[in-house]
């Protein structure tokens, strides 16, 4: 497959092309790649085109939003209708039944990989350490050190 132009600027066809890769995952280094130039022409054209921009967004969204949807869907269990064709006598018939799918938390892993600030399994603390702490924190540190050689 021969691999596209590279754009000089963000016509709808670059646009829709880069859309329809972030759907599918895309970072912004395979799409240096995709579209033969430097992540930092990405990092340019995502500054200075705005239907660009939200190309990569709308499509990194949509593919989220459709794999959280999905992935609710799959958490909860769900059933749809079927039809099925089989032989009866020689004869083809449609069969109508309905498919049932038990919960499943295994798409999980989808979000937790797009959106790790929202999906990720542990939440760092955020570092606010004030100097009284840290103080006491020296403090308790000397007390343990006098302790130990006291007892030495």
């Amino acid at each position: 497959m021969a691999k596209p132009a590279r754009p000089t600027d963000c016509k709808p066809d670059v646009c829709d092309l880069a859309h329809k890769f972030c759907m599918l995952g895309a970072t912004d280094d395979d799409l240096a790649g995709l579209f033969e130039v430097e992540p930092a022409t990405i990092a340019e054209w995502i500054a200075g085109f705005p239907e660009f921009a939200a190309a990569l967004k709308q499509g990194r969204e949509i593919a989220d939003a459709t794999a959280a949807e999905r992935l609710f869907q799959r958490a909860i269990g769900f059933s749809h209708e079927v039809e099925k064709v089989v032989q009866s006598g020689g004869k083809p018939v449609t069969v109508k039944y309905t498919e049932h799918y038990p919960p499943d938390t295994t798409l999980v892993f989808w979000l937790k990989n797009r959106q790790r600030g929202r999906w990720r399994d542990k939440v760092e603390p955020e570092a606010d350490v004030s100097n009284d702490f840290l103080a006491e924190l020296d403090a308790a540190s000397e007390r343990a050190r006098n302790f130990s050689r006291d007892r030495g």
